[in-house]
């Protein structure tokens, strides 16, 4: 088991800023943030690999900002002009395994990340 601890939720009105953290073994490995919205799946909003190659999703794109500190095993996510539809439980994951390519793809999946932390939630008010 990979612990995995986020921290940094809370509410804010729309146009504000938050950021989340996550506290993470395993430096060397492929991070990403996912978001579940009420009553939706959940969601890939950025991935990081080691060298601090991010991806994001079109709707958090300019928005927000992932980034990782290896000597602190920390992942963090920056989030920026934040709008009521990012409203969602935030989660912080690890890929499955080193290598996998779990950063490589446009999005982050859900399948390439098996330990996942137990989410803050972030909620905007219009």
């Amino acid at each position: 088991q990979v612990p995995l601890v986020e921290s940094g939720g809370g509410s804010v009105q729309a146009g504000g800023s938050l950021r989340l953290s996550c506290a993470a073994s395993g430096y060397t490995y492929c991070m990403a943030w996912f978001r579940q919205a009420p009553e939706k799946e959940r969601e890939g909003v950025a991935a990081i690999d080691n060298d601090g190659r991010a991806r994001y999703t079109d709707s958090v794109k300019g928005r927000f900002t992932i980034s990782r500190d290896n000597a602190k095993n920390t992942l963090s996510l920056q989030m920026t002009s934040l709008k009521p539809e990012d409203t969602a439980i935030y989660y912080c994951a690890r890929e499955r395994e080193y290598g996998s390519g779990a950063c490589y793809t446009d999005v982050p999946r859900i399948q390439d990340f098996h330990f996942w932390g137990q989410g803050t939630r972030v909620t905007v008010s219009s």
